[in-house]
């Protein structure tokens, strides 16, 4: 029996062991990144001012409003996101989970630190802006996107709410911006109710809005390239003209056209913002029948990239 439980435990920790060298030290550094910005959000500008941030967040700020003095916000953080991270570990996988875990302990332990160092202060006026509302909705809106942008696009994430919103949104027939956009509509209704005023929860709207196109931005990037699908009876000319001009070279792909069901030809193109005029022109110019049908790229990378 003895000699069994040993095989077991020297099997899980190798199987850890090997789950473990996975994990890549960038993204470990931007979960600590990402924990300091939300922190950063939450002590300076959102809890001074009674604002909400989004999703388990927000909840967290807000029962450290209604609860006695020795639940804290970072308590909440914890006690809540963990269960939620480890309950999504098998759907998600041992790497997002680890670095979720390492951006919201992150995130408790700044904060806690920061709101300690900063003494009363922080439960009255912001310490940097003071009591001007709509600076701390709009920084405080900022850092937040910054902080989950980052964890997202390393691999992890700072909320919750975005583990539940994969697991459940699908099974209530929702999307994912859809669950989450409901849980912070119920999040602000509920926080109006019970302090009795409208006000900051409609501001706590402005901060979600705000922090969402930051998330945009992070993740996606400030310009998206596009990728051009162009269907044509000259792909060799198209090509060579695109190589030519762009110094790079499309992959073309053998179509059938659904009405006349004749062969035609597609080549995948990527292009910045900069270079949609250029390349429509270069086209018209080679096959005035050829159509063009354009999507934003996010992403490009290999798949030797890491």
């Amino acid at each position: 029996m003895k000699t069994k439980r040993k095989s077991r435990i020297s099997a899980l920790l190798r199987s850890f062991y090997t789950q473990c060298r996975t994990l890549r030290w960038r993204s470990l550094l931007a979960m600590v990144l990402a924990g300091l910005s939300n922190a950063l959000s939450a002590s300076l500008f959102l809890y001074p001012m009674r604002l909400y941030d989004s999703g388990v967040s927000g909840l967290s700020m807000l029962l450290d409003q209604i609860t006695p003095p020795e639940l804290t916000l970072s308590l909440f953080l914890i006690l809540i996101n963990f269960p939620i991270f480890v309950f999504g570990a098998k759907k998600q996988g041992f790497a997002f989970t680890v670095y979720s875990l390492l951006a919201v302990s992150s995130y408790s332990v700044i904060s806690a630190l920061l709101m300690r160092s900063l003494g009363s202060d922080v439960s009255v006026v912001s310490p940097l802006v003071g009591d001007e509302l709509l600076l701390c909705v709009i920084f405080g809106g900022l850092l937040s996107g910054l902080s989950s942008g980052l964890a997202i696009r390393f691999g992890g994430a700072i909320d919750g709410i975005d583990v539940l919103s994969v697991i459940f949104a699908k099974r209530l027939g929702l999307t994912l911006g859809s669950f989450v956009l409901i849980f912070n509509t119920l999040l602000y209704l509920s926080a109006g109710m019970i302090i009795h005023s409208w006000v900051l929860p409609l501001y706590s709207v402005l901060t979600y809005f705000g922090g969402s196109k930051t998330v945009d931005f992070v993740v996606e990037g400030i310009s998206r390239s596009k990728c051009a699908m162009i269907v044509t009876d000259k792909a060799d000319a198209l090509s060579a003209a695109l190589s030519e001009n762009f110094r790079a070279s499309g992959t073309i792909i053998n179509a059938i056209g659904g009405y006349s069901k004749a062969e035609k030809q597609i080549i995948y193109f990527v292009v910045n913002q900069y270079q949609i005029y250029k390349l429509r022109t270069l086209v018209q110019d080679i096959d005035p029948h050829a159509y063009i049908s354009l999507q934003d790229v996010t992403d490009i990378f290999t798949a030797e990239d890491k």
